[in-house]
């Protein structure tokens, strides 16, 4: 036997034992009490027809149900043991195996109880004379598949429908439904937990159900879903996130105990980032350490429990819990029950490192693994180490160590690890008292103390806050947390910034911002929660509110995107279109597979997904990692993965649709067909389709209706895009789609409906957005040959000029002010003379016919010797400053009229382009 190779392990010399398993006691007991039903378990790892099997044949020779069950309880575990020790099975097997044994005991007790019940007493009915069904829940460790060899099962028993049962063969002795449930749980208890002379098949926790031990049995789901309303607690949220359905086989089988998932998921998962947890998970670990500790006093060798000391199983499992239900509402694909396979889901939501899933992975089946030799020993229901010296040893010896030194080093650096990881998400230090983190002895509530310490304006708001009903009414809780927040913001003021110092030249300013951005949300507590427990959210929040008006607007419309600023990578990384669309089918598979996947929930997945991109693009552009065009690339980019999100999304939602994917386009003008979209633009986008079938106009018609729908309706998530389709064939007079074959004809003049001028304008910005690649060819074949076509020069040029004088009377500028956009010299000369150039030559000069935006144009334009030589140049650096004046004082809401001092070798620039291609 060679040493085991786990991260960190020392390597070993080989450990010379023909069979570690012999030394078990429990072993030991079983293979002298056993020893001709040993042979009654097919070889191999026990699955659950090999428990079957061996139940069967018991049965047989004469075995009752609970005799029958024990044994192979016995057989499976003197397997496991042998499997484990001896041939490093791995923990899968042992969990696995032990997880199906509870379901085949759980199933074949009930069919025994209700049997017995419905002989006495009929079969329990519901309202309609259907049989209502008893579900039995498994919790925590069964609910996950993840039982160790000496666990108790977690169990709550819920039935389905209130009623009585139908009687007796005379239609006596009839029983409430609940009774008849009540004896039946009673009846599986005996059946499974029982201590007998053959032992029992496992240990019944019923603590976990509503109400404790005080609570009824047998619950129904309605009386659940009450409980869960009124009285259910924060800790219950996390005992029912592992919860599943394990017995009768035959509910789980018909599906129909996947009711209970619309119960127990609004329970479990909030729709926002429920920060508010973190206390309740504080609270319910120090207890456990707190009882942990009153156990282990005077018995200091009772301090090794590797599930519950410090740096235990528990830890891991409250760590990856408490991101699984903070953020589990928002992001479906992170409910998984299974310990090692949330790490790894928290790992590609980018919530935790990828090596910390892994070494948290690592921890959690060396520490699994450690737990079961300890119970295999005595079959003891014990985590903690053995103080004798050779029950050590062994456990080191079947983990593949050379002695004890090597194992307990590794042992100790893995609870290391997992502590200082569980401390730094959940706090390891104890709370400051002046702060008001949940000590003991709260701090004074009264924001009044803090107004002394504060400058003047902020000071004076705070003030207005003391006697504002909204602030004063608040749960003293609340309040404390408030205060905290102020007396932070407070310190804020007063220091460095520590991410950015000397950045921000506003400080007090954006104390005004959070102050007016938190106000209108103090009575949701989930986000003065999130900034409580995370401060560099509110510093990195406080810097972006300073830095300019806008991203207070949208934190205001959209405060739940704050979140984001949690990540330390955020403002490094760029837009990726490939992992958004990832993480958004992610989402809406985990919504499928729960029954979720309603239009509304949908909707607002696509919001929140969009409103969160957009602000990690905003953040950062205000903290000067990216440029404006770069903001413009991710935000158009952002707008093209939305629209094949959604129109994917939608199809199936259409009424009777005739194909299994639509044969379908998007073409995007303006803004979005020119890559230049900013914050807030809205969508010119043309819909054509090509297809022959003659439900077609009618189906796709729907269709754009019901995605425009989708794309602009407004949810408790907000809204997406505002969409124009006014460039379509005819304008607003036009149908809302139109077969590709009558969009060819209309763009290239072929018979009497034809575009006009402006619409060919328009056409030279226009790209093809999403459909099939086949209709994308297509597309670049008609624009080409729109902008190649032949044209009057002079009759161009004078639709073109009348065309920029009609823009500009529309958009009067006093005569002091210069307009970045509209004034003569502004970004609409570059933007006309760029569609003159391409309109007029592109023919002669195909370096033209790509869509690669007006500054790529005109440098273009000027190489092909169509612009002299620094024109083009000149105006292409001036378009690019006054897009960067145009964004920077939209972030601002300030006007985009300068004075007309300003911006003087740009308007020239502008203008001696305008004067050498139109005179």
């Amino acid at each position: 036997m060679t040493a085991s190779s786990h991260p960190g392990s020392t390597e070993a010399e080989v450990i010379a034992a023909p069979s570690l398993s012999d030394y078990s006691r429990f072993v030991q007991r079983l293979r002298r009490r056993y020893a001709s039903e040993l042979a009654l378990l097919p070889p191999g790892e026990p699955l659950r027809e090999h428990m079957a099997q061996a139940f069967r044949a018991l049965r047989e020779r004469g075995d009752n149900v609970a005799d029958a069950l024990r044994t192979v309880r016995q057989l499976v575990m003197e397997r496991l043991i042998t499997l484990d020790c001896d041939h490093h099975a791995p923990l899968a097997v042992v969990t696995t195996a032990v997880t199906q044994l509870a379901e085949f005991a759980l199933d074949d007790a009930c069919r025994e109880a209700c049997a017995e019940l419905d002989a006495q007493h009929g079969a329990p009915l519901g309202p309609e004379g259907q049989r209502a069904q008893l579900w039995v829940v498994g919790m925590g460790k069964l609910g996950a598949r993840e039982l160790n060899v000496s666990s108790d099962i977690d169990l709550i028993y819920l039935y389905d429908q209130d009623g009585e049962t139908a009687g007796d063969a005379d239609g006596r002795s009839r029983l409430a439904n609940q009774e008849y449930f009540a004896r039946a749980v009673k009846r599986i208890y005996a059946l499974v937990g029982d201590t007998t002379a053959h032992g029992f098949v496992f240990r019944v926790d019923l603590a976990l159900r509503p109400n404790g031990n005080s609570g009824p049995s047998a619950v129904s789901l309605d009386a659940l879903e009450e409980y869960f309303q009124v009285q259910g607690r924060e800790w219950e949220r996390f005992a029912w996130l592992k919860s599943r359905v394990v017995a009768p086989q035959s509910v789980v089988d018909d599906c129909s105990a996947r009711a209970l998932r619309g119960v127990v998921l609004p329970f479990v998962f909030r729709r926002y980032l429920d920060y508010n947890v973190f206390d309740s998970l504080r609270t319910l670990h120090r207890q456990i350490r707190e009882q942990a500790a009153r156990r282990s006093a005077g018995r200091p060798e009772r301090a090794n429990d590797v599930k519950l000391s410090r740096g235990g199983i528990r830890e891991i499992e409250f760590t990856v819990q408490l991101l699984q239900v903070v953020r589990g509402g928002k992001f479906p694909e992170l409910r998984t029950r299974p310990t090692l396979d949330a790490l790894q889901r928290l790992a590609r939501a980018n919530l935790m490192p990828q090596e910390t899933a892994d070494a948290l992975a690592a921890a959690y089946e060396f520490l699994r693994r450690v737990e079961h030799r300890i119970q295999y020993l005595d079959d003891q229901q014990t985590h903690v180490l053995p103080v004798h010296d050779e029950d050590l040893r062994w456990i080191a010896h079947t983990l593949g160590y050379a002695d004890c030194c090597l194992f307990l080093s590794q042992l100790d650096a893995h609870r290391e690890f997992v502590a200082q990881e569980f401390d730094k998400l959940l706090g390891g230090k104890k709370p400051c008292s002046r702060c008001n983190s949940g000590s003991a002895n709260p701090a004074p509530v009264d924001l009044s103390e803090l107004i002394d310490e504060l400058p003047p304006a902020f000071a004076e708001r705070i003030r207005d806050w003391c006697e504002n009903p909204r602030v004063t009414a608040l749960r003293d809780e609340t309040r404390a947390r408030l205060r905290q927040l102020v007396q932070r913001t407070g310190q804020w003021l007063r220091e460095p910034d520590s991410e950015a110092p000397g950045q921000i030249g506003h400080h007090v300013e954006a104390a005004l911002r959070w102050a007016d951005w938190i106000e209108p949300l103090l009575r949701r507590d989930n986000y003065i929660a999130l900034l409580v427990e995370r401060p560099a959210v509110q510093e990195r929040l406080l810097r972006l509110l300073g830095s300019a008006k806008w991203p207070a607007r949208y934190l205001m419309q959209h405060p739940g995107v704050i979140d984001e600023l949690a990540s330390n990578e955020m403002l490094a990384g760029r837009f990726s279109a490939t992992e958004f669309e990832r993480e958004l089918e992610a989402r809406h598979l985990s919504l499928r597979q729960t029954g979720e996947a309603d239009e509304e929930r949908l909707l607002n997945l696509l919001r929140h997904a969009h409103h969160a991109e957009v602000f990690r693009t905003l953040a950062r552009d205000v903290d000067g990692r990216i440029t404006v065009e770069q903001v413009a690339d991710d935000l158009s980019a952002l707008a093209d993965a939305v629209l094949r999100v959604t129109a994917r999304w939608c199809w199936p939602h259409v009424r009777n649709p005739h194909r299994e994917a639509p044969q379908f386009a998007i073409i995007g003008y303006g803004k979005l067909g020119g890559k230049e979209l900013g914050y807030g633009s809205d969508l010119d986008i043309v819909f054509v389709y090509d297809d022959d079938d003659e439900r077609a106009g009618e189906v796709y018609a729907a269709y754009v209706r019901k995605l425009i729908n989708w794309l602009t309706v407004k949810t408790r998530e907000g809204d997406l895009f505002e969409i124009d389709t006014a460039l379509r064939p005819n304008g607003n007079s036009g149908l809302l789609t139109t077969s590709f074959e009558a969009y060819e004809k209309y763009q290239l003049g072929r018979g009497s409906n034809t575009a006009w001028t402006w619409e060919h304008q328009a056409m030279t910005r226009a790209r093809f957005v999403l459909g099939d690649p086949s209709l994308g060819k297509r597309f670049d074949r008609i624009r080409e040959a729109v902008i190649t076509a032949p044209r009057d020069r002079d009759a161009l040029k004078a639709q073109i000029v009348a065309m920029r004088d009609k823009v500009r009377a529309a958009r009067p500028v006093k005569a002091d002010r210069f307009d970045v956009k509209h004034s003569a010299g502004g970004m609409v000369d570059a933007e006309f003379t760029v569609q003159f150039l391409v309109l007029s030559e592109a023919k002669a000069h195909p370096e033209l016919i790509p869509n690669v935006g007006n500054i790529a144009l005109l440098l273009r334009a000027e190489k092909a010797g169509l612009l002299p030589e620094g024109i083009g140049a000149n105006a292409a650096a001036a378009y690019r400053e006054l897009r960067r004046v145009q964004h920077r004082a939209r972030l601002n809401e300030e006007p985009t009229q300068v004075p007309m001092s300003s911006l003087v070798a740009e308007r020239e620039a502008m203008l001696a382009l305008w004067k050498v291609v139109f005179g």
